[in-house]
């Protein structure tokens, strides 16, 4: 009985083996979507035809925000030589007023790691890149806490510097969303005893 079952599981092996490789030319199942199947693709900034300007990639629609921004700044970045919206700026109101304990606290965290380097953990301009002139860094930054002309920037014109850069600064808008960077403008402020 076994020796029958192993023959005739050999056969049907066989059997199948040998349709599956046979030369008759087989025609494709209907396909039910064919867009999906076979989707017509386009390199990256290569010309196509779907858009009528021929462009791949697309800018979003004039107007609109970013899935999850909350807080959208129509100021774009001034040419060089021209500090006209830098000053514009300065009418942007902050949209976080306060911060609870736990917001601050990581407010402060995202500060030590991304400012903190240059303007240090007291805000004081003396971080690890510069260290009282010992450090690597050329310059001393901008000293936050104590200095007259940065307790009486707007928190606009912060906001702002942080997106765009400003002097030997450069921009952290890669590296903090809108509001880490309204909420690190708010912890500055709050350490200057302005809030």
């Amino acid at each position: 009985m076994k020796k029958a079952t192993f023959v005739f599981c050999g056969l049907a092996a066989l059997v199948i083996a040998a349709a599956g490789c046979s030369d008759v030319k087989r025609k494709p199942g209907k396909v039910y979507m064919p867009d999906m199947a076979y989707s017509r693709a386009y390199e990256t900034y290569s010309t196509n035809p779907v858009f009528a300007d021929g462009r791949t990639n697309q800018e979003p629609v004039a107007g609109t925000i970013k899935r999850g921004e909350q807080y959208p700044v129509h100021l774009e970045k001034d040419a060089v030589g021209d500090t006209a919206n830098y000053y514009a700026s300065r009418s942007l109101p902050n949209p976080i007023d306060t911060l609870n304990a736990d917001q601050l606290k990581e407010a402060e965290r995202v500060y030590l790691i991304n400012c903190g380097i240059c303007h240090g953990a007291k805000l004081d301009g003396n971080g690890p890149l510069w260290k009282d002139g010992d450090g690597p860094y050329p310059s001393k930054p901008a000293q936050l806490v104590g200095d007259a002309k940065y307790e009486a920037m707007p928190e606009g014109q912060m906001f702002y510097s942080i997106t765009y850069g400003k002097n030997l600064m450069g921009s952290y808008a890669s590296q903090l969303t809108p509001k880490q960077r309204w909420e690190v403008i708010t912890y500055i402020k709050t350490k200057q005893g302005k809030k």
